[in-house]
Order: C-alpha cells, then structure tokens, then sequence
C-alpha cells in the first residue's frame, strides 16, 4: 500500500522543529511521499504574518534533496474562506484513492485543541493522526478532551499496521524533543538576534535577503 506522510502547518517560517517532525515520521512510517500543506486561512490562526509566495519558497528551500519525494501541496492557500482540515483531507482521499494510506502528523498542542476542529470526528475516516508529543506525554483526559482521549486510545497501533492501511489509526511519539517556536523566532528575527541553528541555512539567508520578519 502507497504511504502518504501529511504535514501541515502556517510555516511562518519553515524551522528546524519542522524538518525534525518530518525526519522522525519519515524514518518511522518509510513513506513514499511527504505532503506539506501550507496553511492558507486558517480558522483558529488568523493573522499570517507571511505572504504565501515566501512560505512557499522557504520550504522548497528546506526540504529540497529530502529523503523521501516531496510535493508542496497549495490547496489549502488556493481555497477561498476557512481552511479546515476535514475539508483538506476529502480532498486528498479524492485524489489519492481509497487505497492510500494517509498520515497526518499533528503536535501535542493541536491535540489539545482537536474537539474544538470542524468535524474532528470525521479524521478518522479519512487519516491516521501520527502525534508527535513531548516526552513524558500521557494520554490523560486530565489535560485533553475526555472524548478524544477515547477516540485516540481505542485506535493505538504500530507503525507497520499504519503503513498497510487506510485510515483510521493513531499513533503517538513521546521521544521527540523539539522546542521550536515560530513566534519566538520571528520576535528573533524582528530584533536581529541570532536564529541560526533553529532555521535551515538556505531559509535564514532567504528570510535575510527578502528583509522578512524586520517589523511586526
């Protein structure tokens, strides 16, 4: 069965948090193809501070000679109102097929916020969430919705059974450490401190050379 690796994210800008994220899930699910799928209008993250073009092209710089065959997916910038992610996901299922596995990688913190997603429920049928948590991180309905805690409990698998089937799975990581925060480096950026090391070389000199982040 062919493996889709989903990552999604405002990349304003493209860091070392998220090439680590897309590493590890690459190494683990060994896909034939990562997805990025820059964030258009998001409706819980309103405010982009980024045109799409730059977003776009700082992320063909960062992961170009990758491991596995890229494509940078625009649907999301493409679409008129609200972007939401059930919305994203029909349309990759549409257009890959009933056959395909799709992984969609998530952090702890959007794990937090699942039961507030536009039919979240409905993820299920179309992906796996993969869910990249900090270490120590427990599957407590103490500090996520008690109905997601369910849904994510009862549908634990391996790595291997993700990779032979559709959709429907979780997986979570807890042995990623990756404390990268695209408001702190744009705040970084905005006062000329240093940010190499925490964004791809080929992105810093980018982000230099068309002046970005230098005002609020």
């Amino acid at each position: 069965m062919r493996c889709i690796l989903l990552l999604g994210g405002s990349f304003d800008p493209v860091h070392a948090g998220h090439l680590g994220l897309a590493r590890y899930f690459c190494t683990l699910l060994h896909p034939d193809e990562l997805r990025l799928i820059p964030a258009g209008r998001p409706w819980q993250k309103p405010g982009l501070k980024t045109a799409a073009a730059h977003r776009v092209a700082m992320l063909e710089l960062a992961f170009r000679d990758w491991v596995v065959p890229v494509k940078i997916d625009q649907q999301e910038i493409q679409r008129e109102g609200p972007s939401y992610a059930v919305d994203t996901l029909l349309a990759l299922r549409n257009e890959l097929g009933e056959d395909t596995s799709l992984a969609w990688v998530i952090g702890a913190d959007q794990l937090a916020n699942l039961h507030t997603w536009h039919q979240w429920q409905r993820l299920f049928s179309l992906a796996h969430l993969c869910i990249a948590a900090r270490p120590g991180f427990l599957l407590d309905k103490s500090a996520i919705d008690a109905e997601v805690a369910q849904e994510i409990g009862k549908r634990l698998a391996s790595p291997a059974h993700i990779r032979a089937t559709p959709c429907g799975l979780s997986f979570i990581a807890t042995n990623i450490a990756l404390d990268v925060s695209s408001t702190a480096l744009r705040e970084t950026l905005r006062s000329g401190g240093r940010a190499a090391g925490r964004l791809p070389a080929p992105v810093l000199d980018y982000v230099q050379h068309h002046y970005l982040y230098q005002t609020n």
